[in-house]
């Protein structure tokens, strides 16, 4: 895994192999082999990315620590 500090993006190789073509899902974009097998996974804006995962992390730890006072 590198993270690109200039250009915001952070790249893991998943394996070894040509590229072949991608597809971009917002701001996530996945290399795939000529067998559709997936090689490079781009995450552009890599910060505001992680961020939001911390975010959703640290909920999950509140969660915990806070009941639940929804009696459904």
């Amino acid at each position: 895994m590198r993270y690109d500090i200039e250009a915001n993006i952070l790249s893991w190789e998943i394996m070894e192999g040509e590229i072949s073509h991608a597809h971009e899902f917002g701001n996530i974009i996945i290399h795939f082999s000529s067998a559709e097998k997936p090689i490079l996974i781009e995450i552009l804006d890599a910060s505001d990315f992680i961020g939001k995962f911390e975010k959703i992390k640290n909920l999950e730890n509140l969660k915990k620590i806070v009941p639940d006072t929804d009696p459904t």
